[in-house]
């Protein structure tokens, strides 16, 4: 059955935060560990309906957020400021702008990844950071979802990372996995230094809904895992860079 031309767009850019649970709480956790964000100038690139946005909000009144879809702009709009419709690749910003840029989970979903990245270092000012979340090419499963024989199908596909490039991207051409080095090379030659790179296990937010005390349980025996060699298996990488 073909796509439409709104299903092909939520498959290409993804899916943004439409409930803000566990699990992102976790990431603006971990955001405010590594990054200083009270009283801050902060910009979400590729954010989406704004969750971040506004969560972020608490801590400054210096929030920013652009995203290529004009439809999550709009409502983001409606009861967010300093929203606007904006490639990751081209930010309507000048130099050296912002204290923190957060790519959340759309590195992958961008035209251009080191273009991107480049833009990111470009608004931040020295000593600023750049905090990217972004999926590991090694977490056992494809959470984007799969084509397969020109179909789509939407879920939870194992394995789909360990295969090689030139089939795995035939699988999965609308969305990037990334390896520890190869999430490193977008920044070679930039003015900017390693704070941390890690990666993290899931939020396990709809077993919890079901499930409380097994989703207890996983998290539990996941984020240990995170402060062993396992972590390499993680769903994202959580990289930060600070520019100097």
């Amino acid at each position: 059955m073909p796509l439409d031309d709104r299903d092909a767009r939520a498959i290409t850019l993804g899916h943004p935060s439409y409930v803000w649970r566990f699990g992102q709480d976790r990431r603006l956790d971990l955001i405010r560990t590594y990054a200083d964000i009270r009283h801050k100038r902060i910009l979400d690139v590729g954010c989406g309906l704004g969750a971040y946005v506004r969560h972020l909000g608490e801590f400054t009144d210096q929030v920013y957020g652009v995203d290529v879809d004009p439809d999550k702009v709009a409502l983001a709009q409606q009861t967010l400021p300093n929203i606007q419709v904006a490639p990751a690749e081209h930010l309507p910003f000048e130099d050296g702008f912002f204290d923190v840029v957060l790519l959340h989970e759309v590195l992958e979903h961008v035209t251009d990844d080191r273009q991107s990245v480049r833009e990111a270092c470009r608004v931040s000012r020295t000593g600023g950071r750049v905090v990217i979340f972004a999926p590991n090419r090694f977490y056992p499963f494809e959470t984007h979802g799969v084509y397969w024989r020109g179909a789509y199908h939407f879920g939870n596909i194992p394995l789909v990372g360990y295969l090689p490039d030139r089939w795995r991207d035939r699988l999965c051409p609308h969305v990037r996995a990334y390896t520890k080095h190869s999430l490193l090379q977008l920044f070679d030659r930039l003015p900017f230094r390693m704070v941390v790179c890690t990666q993290i296990y899931p939020g396990y937010d709809n077993i919890a809904y079901r499930y409380p005390a097994l989703a207890r349980a996983i998290r539990a025996l996941s984020y240990g895992m995170e402060r062993t060699p396992l972590r390499i298996f993680g769903l994202s990488h959580l990289l930060v860079m600070e520019k100097v």
